[in-house]
Parts: structure tokens; sequence; C-alpha cells
């Protein structure tokens, strides 16, 4: 596969960081590991966002500024720059994942941290619907695409829940070189 990987985005930053007021009575490189420890729970915590996709990675921490201390409860705030890497599928991008869920009517897919990507048979032209106890999808050429198969795909939409925070795409096999291209082992 050549070209570029949108889906992996290095972002730039800026966030506020709370402290809470108990934690302060510690000195410099003390406070700094109070300030990363609390910034990593935040992003992990986070999870998502519409515009940048899953937080995956917090790579390097830029900038400290002066903390401001809160009214009424003491804590103090303070504003960070940092470095993070994320994941977003885009629109037109050609991925890979791993079949989680057969139905009659499409595939579910993982694909990196999302779990909900949606190939629907309409979009896999030529396969066709072989049901059983291991239901499984099939083209004339014995291809199957079956659980944990690793499958080729184009993202064809995708949009962002946010009750959730989570991605949902759908997909297709309608192009050149798309479709199975491994079986893994479960």
């Amino acid at each position: 596969m050549s070209g570029s990987f949108k889906m992996y985005v290095k972002s730039q930053l800026s966030w506020n960081v709370i402290i809470p007021a108990e934690n302060l009575d510690v000195e410099g490189l003390m406070l700094q590991k109070a300030i990363v420890i609390r910034l990593m729970d935040d992003f992990a915590s986070k999870k998502a966002s519409k515009n940048l996709g899953y937080f995956m990675a917090l790579t390097s921490l830029e900038r400290i500024g002066e903390g401001k201390v809160r009214d009424h409860t003491g804590d103090v705030l303070f504003p960070v720059e940092f470095s993070c890497l994320t994941f977003k599928l885009f629109r037109g991008e050609i991925l890979e994942g791993v079949v989680d869920k057969i139905l009659k009517h499409g595939v579910f897919l993982r694909c990196g941290p999302t779990n909900k990507v949606y190939l629907s048979h309409q979009k896999m032209a030529d396969y066709k619907y072989v049901p059983g106890e291991n239901p499984i999808f099939m083209n004339e050429k014995m291809s199957r695409i079956e659980k944990h198969t690793v499958v080729r795909f184009i993202v064809f939409g995708a949009r962002y829940v946010e009750a959730e925070k989570e991605f949902q795409a759908v997909v297709s096999l309608e192009g050149d070189y798309l479709g199975p291209i491994s079986q893994t082992v479960s």
C-alpha cells in the first residue's frame, strides 16, 4: 500500500490541568510529576473528540504555564501545551480491519480503537452470505470473509457519536485490491 497514512495524526494541544490544593505542598520536580500524571489521566479519560479522533498517546510535554489559584477551592489550574498522537478515520482512506461479527446484511470490523466499522453486503459485490453456525460471506473464487479475517477496505463515511465518545464508519470493498487479505487465528 502506498501513500501516506492519515489515520494517525500528530497534534499540538493546549489544555488546563487542575491540581488539588492538597497536592500542592510539593516542590519542583514533584509538582511537575503531579501535573504530568494528572495530564495523562485527563488524556486517557477524554478518549476521543470529533475533530481529532481517538487520543492514542501523549508524545511530549512542551510547556507548563504559571498556575492560577481557583477561587473557593484553592486548587491550582496550570495551562499545559503538549503533543499527542490521535487516530481518526477519513473518508476515502484505505485501511485494514478485523472482522468481529457477521450478520446477514453485512459485517462489523475493528480498526484500531474503532470497533463499529460496518461493511454492508451491498458494498461487497460478488460476495454472498452463507448462513450456518459460523456464517461467512464467500464469492465465486471461494474467497471468504469470516470472523477474524483481515479485510482491506475504503472508508465511505464516518461520524462521531458524542454520547459514546466513539466513531462509527461505513466502508466498502468497491475498488482495486480491496477485500480479505488474511485469516487470523483467534
